[in-house]
């Protein structure tokens, strides 16, 4: 009986973590609550603003130039 109940407790032990990890997993993929049409047209406008910033500001950084500080050397 002693032996039954340590194998019981060592599952148990074991078993612990990954029901922790799986809370509210429970609910499936379609769970989620769509978004109004009006948010996520706003969000797109967002996002696509955000990236146009983003590109404007990789293009306006100069080139530079490779430095070779041994060519005098040479």
């Amino acid at each position: 009986m002693l032996k039954l109940m340590a194998v019981l407790a060592a599952v148990v032990v074991i078993a612990a973590p990954a029901q922790a990890q799986m809370q509210g997993q429970g609910r499936g993929k379609g769970s989620k609550r769509p978004e109004s049409t009006q948010q996520t047209e706003e969000k797109k406008k967002k996002d696509a603003a955000a990236e146009k910033a983003y590109n404007d500001a990789l293009h306006s950084i100069p080139e530079q130039k490779t430095s070779d500080p041994w060519a005098k050397m040479r």
